[in-house]
């Protein structure tokens, strides 16, 4: 900016201008003075413009920022969905594997069950079967040992 270049260097020249002692004036050269202010002026209304133009795409710029914030929040608010449903997707899918898991479980339990109860019915019945075997061979046994007996009577007696 021209204009202010200009007026920071005609402060500078005053600054730096020669006193009249005793008082608070200074000397200053008219016609130094008299152009630089008249440069300041005529750049004035360019600088102007310049900062009207600055002071307009600053507008468009802060309007394109705020554009893009509102996409970058819609993307994100999608992408915080979409993940949202997908934790609810796989706690659905971890819920639905333990329901799965527990109704294996109590299907095995109850096979094993049945297949116990299977089991003790045939054990039960082969209980039964060999008791009776077992009966009959100690009746067959007692018979043999009976009829031994008869032999050994029946032997002293014919020795008589």
């Amino acid at each position: 900016m021209d204009s202010i270049e200009k007026l920071t260097s005609a402060i500078a020249m005053v600054e730096e201008a020669r006193g009249v002692p005793l008082s608070a004036s200074c000397v200053v050269h008219r016609g130094e003075m008299l152009e630089i202010l008249d440069e300041a002026r005529a750049a004035l209304p360019s600088d102007f413009e310049a900062a009207q133009k600055i002071l307009a795409s600053k507008d468009a710029i802060i309007e394109d920022g705020r554009i893009s914030a509102e996409q970058m929040i819609a993307i994100a608010r999608d992408d915080v969905a979409r993940m949202v449903e997908q934790t609810s997707i796989v706690q659905m899918a971890r819920d639905e594997a333990r329901k799965i898991i527990d109704d294996a479980r109590g299907l095995a339990e109850q096979e094993k069950q049945e297949v116990e109860d299977y089991i003790d019915g045939r054990l039960a019945t082969l209980e039964v079967i060999l008791n009776k075997t077992q009966d009959a061979v100690a009746r067959g046994r007692e018979r043999l040992a009976g009829a031994n007996d008869k032999d050994v009577l029946s032997q002293l007696s014919d020795a008589d």
